[in-house]
């Protein structure tokens, strides 16, 4: 399929815990909230986004200390475009330089950077800062860090059913055998486990067009703290309360030390 994946081969391990008890192994987050707060503090809103570089940092870091080892960040939708043209463009510039400049001590952190979603539809100046993020730091695994880069969850979806409709056309695929793991593995995150806590900052409640495949068995966590303000703190929290839930994927008994796939096993 086009558009950025994270990793190039198909998952083919089931989802584990982290090492460390009750941490969840893939965190997925909606950064919600830059604008408003910028704008109670009577700033512009790429102020809110220049402060939520600084948050990003930190949950970095948090994640990293959790042993946490797939995070996933909504940077940027497609829906975004609609935004007004200089917040856009700054937005742009921010993502091009933050990689850039922060890819060195994610790869002293031993942080694998990743992208996922519609890359083509980026400037040769986006990708090549990709390129290079994902060339400095490939050999790094103690957290993949995935940043979801003009990302529609629905267009994955549709993109990935077009791919199969393609190959099963073909003669290539055996419409027969098409189940939940071929799906996941047309996806831009087929190298990634689905995730296991989806966060939202800002008191928003709702998915918003991100990783809704993905996030059929996810925990779910809502906070009313806006992204500039999230910390290592605030990621601490989330993972407790994740850790207090009892997942059972449909069945009746909690499913202790796993977490759902929907990749062949």
């Amino acid at each position: 399929m086009s558009g950025g994946t994270a990793g190039q081969t198909k998952t083919a391990h089931p989802a584990t815990m982290s090492q460390r008890t009750n941490v969840p192994q893939h965190i997925a987050v909606i950064m919600d909230g830059t604008g408003r707060w910028a704008k109670a503090r009577g700033k512009e809103r790429l102020f809110g986004h220049l402060q939520g570089v600084e948050a990003i940092r930190k949950v970095v870091r948090g994640a990293v200390e959790q042993g946490v080892k797939y995070l996933t960040l909504y940077a940027f939708s497609t829906e975004n475009w609609t935004r007004p043209a200089e917040e856009v463009s700054g937005l742009m510039d921010l993502i091009g330089r933050y990689a850039v400049s922060e890819t060195p001590e994610l790869k002293r952190q031993g942080v694998r950077l990743e992208f996922i979603g519609a890359l083509e539809g980026l400037s040769d100046e986006i990708n090549e800062a990709i390129d290079y993020c994902r060339r400095e730091t490939e050999s790094n695994d103690r957290l993949h860090l995935v940043i979801a880069l003009n990302y529609s969850s629905r267009s994955e979806i549709v993109t990935a059913a077009c791919e199969i409709a393609r190959r099963a056309a073909e003669g290539v695929l055996n419409p027969e055998t098409i189940d939940e793991a071929t799906v996941s593995e047309h996806l831009y995150t087929r190298s990634m486990p689905d995730p296991d806590l989806v966060i939202r900052t800002s008191g928003e409640l709702r998915l918003s067009n991100f990783l809704l495949w993905q996030s059929a068995y996810a925990e779910f966590y809502f906070t009313d703290c806006f992204w500039p303000d999230f910390d290592q703190r605030e990621l601490a929290r989330a993972i407790e309360a994740y850790g207090r839930r009892e997942r059972r994927f449909g069945g009746t008994e909690p499913a202790e030390g796993k977490t759902h796939s929907s990749t062949k096993r």
